[in-house]
């Protein structure tokens, strides 16, 4: 199965953008009707952070994000097949690369938005900067393999993985590393601290404030959004005054800052996520 999704994907890299495109948001379609419980993980989660929002306006954001989903499921045949004249007009870069490309270590937040292996392309391949990230090795070693080529197609993104541990990590940013961290997910309690996201308390990883402090990095934000030309990676410039000396506030920030992000692309933050698995004690379960 992994060796045909494989061969498919390749063949898809040669498709005209609009063509792929409508592909994709076909087969989203039939993704929302068809993954019951994805879309009740994804319904619950928007119901908890935009309670405000009516009914009406959640679903149609939940059709949107399975049609986002799919549509950038099968963008990774060309971002990982395809020659680079294609990427270089298809991805764009904005904002400030000089942060990025300062001397130290950097610790680049870019949170889990459908176009997050577009962004990694597009810093590593088109701009050419050497960067770091933290790999979950997939299920299957044909899988793997093709997911790991795709995610380091030119030799300059290093891939941790989780079990290799902080000090690895941290001694790769003193040196120099800039790492492409995705801190936004569930991890369980054991690894988090619950903090709010859209008043919601989540269990967050304090992964940034630490990363940023033992390896005496500075802190940027790297966004990808999915445009009609491809995708568009905006990146910040340092953080002010991070980290501080309090993790708690450090990770409480985080949110807050990607909180502004979710709402100027709410279609395309990845809901299907069980963001709020892991309940202080004392709560319900949402799912």
């Amino acid at each position: 199965m992994a060796r045909f999704l494989i061969v498919f994907m390749r063949f898809l890299a040669w498709w005209p953008l609009p063509a792929l495109r409508a592909l994709g948001a076909v087969l989203g379609w039939v993704l929302y009707a068809l993954a019951r419980e994805r879309r009740h993980v994804a319904s619950v989660n928007l119901q908890l952070c935009f309670p405000q929002w009516s009914a009406a306006k959640r679903q149609r954001v939940l059709r949107q994000h399975f049609v986002c989903v799919m549509q950038s499921l099968l963008d990774r045949s060309w971002l990982w097949h395809a020659p680079l004249p294609v990427l270089q007009r298809r991805l764009q870069v904005v904002g400030d690369m000089q942060a990025m490309q300062q001397e130290g270590g950097v610790v680049v937040f870019a949170p889990h938005f459908v176009g997050l292996d577009a962004g990694g392309v597009a810093l590593t391949l088109v701009q050419g900067q050497s960067m770091a990230s933290i790999y979950v090795p997939q299920r299957g070693q044909a899988l793997d393999d093709w997911v790991r080529h795709g995610r380091n197609r030119n030799g300059r993104n290093r891939l941790y993985e989780r079990h290799e541990g902080v000090k690895t990590i941290v001694a790769g940013l003193r040196q120099g590393e800039k790492l492409y961290l995705l801190p936004d997910m569930d991890f369980g309690a054991a690894e988090s601290v619950f903090v709010d996201f859209f008043g919601v308390p989540a269990a967050t990883l304090p992964s940034l404030s630490r990363f940023a402090r033992l390896g005496r990095a500075k802190v940027l934000t790297a966004v990808t959004r999915m445009t009609r030309r491809g995708y568009r990676v905006e990146v910040s410039g340092s953080w002010d005054n991070y980290p501080s000396d309090e993790v708690l506030l450090d990770t409480q920030r985080m949110n807050e800052e990607l909180q502004s992000l979710v709402l100027s692309m709410p279609e395309q933050y990845y809901w299907v996520h069980k963001r709020f698995k892991t309940r202080p004690p004392g709560s319900d379960p949402v799912y």
